[in-house]
């Protein structure tokens, strides 16, 4: 056993010397076989680790190879012995006799650029939360819970003016009606005096009593035309003060009321902090909920002046345009019912009512068809 163990040491320490003529000839014999590939050069010593001489040249060849968009400026790939726990490992660091290469940093955006996505997300945001707030003061107002903000004086006049608009558009509506019956009436009338007129030409016994028959159904009919005229006028001035000018009015009352509640809700949301404890966590939300509470405030003082301003106006336009088209609507009646053409004219004339002329209007055959 001994004689073994020592011809295998001895075998054992002569081996290195024959190994570095081996290396040293095939590491001949590969020179010459490819002087060009500068990669396959990695000699090895005899402790099996890298020749200092031609790491270098290597990792340069190897650097050059690495795809760009690995993102790496400058890297170097050292090998360690065999017994190494780090064989094989990438080390990223500055490569000595490189070129440098230019390093890009992170892009910066300057402060004035803004995301439009952002500030969108932002109003939903903001929208969401005072639809929230309102929301909630709504219900809380229709539960007997929450306080109101009122103003007894602006209030009334805002439900007279409701209720006046109900009043108004039921005389338009009977107005309206008056109106189609008088035409349908005033039409009837026009075919009777045609046919009158007829018969007087045909029936030489009855020609006088037909031909008066005749000229006083298309006396009438002309009277009731001039009405007509004075009522369609009526209806058209009280349309435009119900459906156009109170309107206007209601859609700022409408307005102002959405700013009443907003008002209300960020007074209440100060309200309830100010009752809590103050501390460092608490006092920058009760300033940002003064500032809310001061900006609502101001819209609510602005949306009622506005409202007070535009109803102090609606009533002075009222009057005057109620004023007139009651004297027209009255006259006209009176006169068309006692006989009274020249009467029924003037007041036409008076208020510069032009009758349109029977059949202008009327639609052509093709539209008929």
């Amino acid at each position: 056993m001994s004689e073994h163990s020592n011809e295998f040491t001895t075998i054992d320490e002569s081996h290195p010397a024959a190994e570095e003529v081996q290396s040293d000839s095939e590491e001949s014999a590969m020179a010459q076989e490819s002087p060009k590939n500068s990669a396959a050069e990695i000699p090895v010593t005899s402790n099996g680790q890298l020749e200092d001489s031609h790491e270098h040249s290597f990792n340069r060849d190897l650097k050059c190879s690495l795809p760009v968009g690995l993102g790496l400026s400058e890297t170097k790939i050292t090998s360690h012995g065999f017994d190494s726990t780090k064989e094989g490992v990438v080390e990223a660091g500055p490569f000595p006799g490189g070129r440098a290469q230019q390093k890009s940093g992170p892009v910066l955006l300057a402060d004035e650029v803004k995301n439009p996505a952002m500030e969108k997300l932002e109003l939903v945001r903001k929208w969401s939360l005072n639809t929230y707030k309102c929301t909630r003061q709504i219900i809380s107002e229709k539960l007997g819970r929450g306080s109101r903000t009122v103003d007894l004086e602006l209030e009334a006049q805002i439900d007279i003016l409701r209720d006046n608009k109900k009043k108004y558009e039921n005389i338009l509506k009977l107005a309206q009606t008056l109106s189609t019956q008088l035409f349908q009436m005033v039409h009837t009338q026009r075919q009777l005096g045609d046919a009158f007129a007829d018969l007087s030409l045909k029936s030489l016994e009855l020609h006088e009593e037909f031909g008066y028959n005749a000229d006083t159904q298309k006396l009438l009919a002309k009277n009731g035309e001039t009405l007509l005229g004075a009522i369609n006028f009526f209806i058209a001035s009280v349309n435009t003060l119900v459906n156009k000018t109170i309107e206007d009015t209601l859609l700022t009352v409408k307005q102002y009321e959405s700013a009443r509640i907003e008002y209300d809700a960020y007074r209440t949301d100060l309200e309830e902090l100010n009752l809590g404890p103050r501390d460092a966590n608490t006092l920058p939300k009760i300033e940002q909920s003064q500032q809310l509470f001061q900006v609502h405030k101001e819209k609510y003082d602005k949306m009622r002046n506005d409202v007070s301003i535009k109803l102090k106006f609606l009533e002075e336009n009222k009057v005057k345009v109620l004023h007139n088209q009651l004297v027209l609507f009255h006259n006209a009646i009176a006169a068309y019912f006692a006989g009274n053409q020249k009467q029924l004219e003037q007041t036409l004339k008076q208020f510069h009512i032009k009758l349109k002329t029977p059949g202008a209007d009327a639609p052509s055959w093709l539209e008929e068809q």
